[in-house]
């Protein structure tokens, strides 16, 4: 499909067109308005559906704003939303395929066993040693991560506080305005640990560029160059993020968060007795029972789920 030649947006063209359309296609066109993203994705008969026209309607709606036809109209009105339709795209063609839930969990095992391969052998060694350097030398270290990167920003930040004091986790429920506060404190002995897989949350990125601004080291965990927070980061490690069913996959970039994580524990030289003093600290929020789980000798599950004693 091609865009017509015509520069104006899909929007520009209704407001333009507005005041000679039909009422029927003053319908389309509020629910196009509306709903802008969803209309990019609807084949001609789904729109028409649930706006309660004709098929012929929709298109004659279409020609009315200058198309050749409905699929020129969506072709345009999809040009504003690549990066985001794209998963949107994909899982409409996975759906059309049938498969069975257990053909569909194995192949997502297959797919995450293969990004993370591809994660594994693509790492640069002296990347990883630059971030882990990074992450010692740090006067502070700041996490930052939103969307479906905030649970793995979280896990890298817990595990590196068991190694390293003055870490600061910058996704919470103020959101990323809270994130821009903590970092007008940034110096060039900081560095700012930015998370970001599609689909990327400008914010990340405006506070990448933040950090960039302000002198400090950015260490960007991302996809690849392509990335927008790549141009930011003074080190990055990339990760396969490829998914059938959502826009990435998350499995690749928590391997990568406790991969990143077990080296800084390991070039601390200090785990053991980190974790000695973590161990005393959470025992006594610990059931008993299970305060040294596993029971030596390991767990053997009984036929009895409530045994006598």
């Amino acid at each position: 499909m091609t865009a017509p030649s015509d520069d104006a947006s899909v929007a520009q063209r209704i407001a333009r067109s507005f005041p000679s359309l039909s009422q029927s296609h003053r319908e389309v066109a509020r629910y196009v308005l509306a709903h802008p993203l969803k209309a990019a994705t609807l084949p001609v008969a789904e729109l028409a559906e649930l706006v309660g026209v004709s098929v012929a309607t929709a298109n004659r709606f279409a020609r009315a704003l200058g198309f050749e036809g409905y699929a020129q109209f969506r072709a345009a009105l999809v040009l504003g939303f690549e990066g985001a339709l794209a998963p949107v795209e994909k899982l409409r063609g996975d759906l059309e395929r049938p498969a069975d839930p257990a053909s569909v969990i194995d192949a997502t095992f297959a797919a995450i066993a293969r990004n993370l391969e591809a994660t594994r052998s693509s790492l640069d060694a002296g990347a990883c040693e630059r971030a882990v350097a990074a992450i010692r030398s740090a006067r502070r270290v700041y996490v930052v991560g939103f969307g479906s990167s905030s649970w793995p920003a979280g896990l890298l930040a817990r595990n590196l506080d068991l190694t390293r004091q003055d870490v600061h986790l910058l996704a919470t429920v103020e959101g990323p305005a809270f994130a821009a506060r903590a970092l007008r404190r940034l110096t060039a002995d900081d560095l700012v640990i930015v998370l970001a897989t599609p689909r990327y949350f400008a914010d990340t990125v405006r506070l990448a560029s933040q950090a960039r601004e302000s002198g400090a080291s950015v260490l960007a965990l991302t996809d690849g160059p392509h990335s927008p927070v790549a141009a930011r980061a003074t080190i990055m490690l990339c990760v396969r993020t490829d998914s059938r069913y959502f826009a990435a996959s998350d499995a690749s970039l928590a391997a990568l968060v406790e991969a990143l994580s077990s080296a800084v524990a390991h070039a601390s030289g200090e785990l053991v007795a980190a974790a000695t003093r973590l161990t005393e600290s959470v025992l006594p929020w610990l059931d008993g029972d299970y305060a040294a789980w596993p029971p030596k000798g390991g767990f053997t599950p009984s036929s009895d789920p409530d045994p006598e004693p």
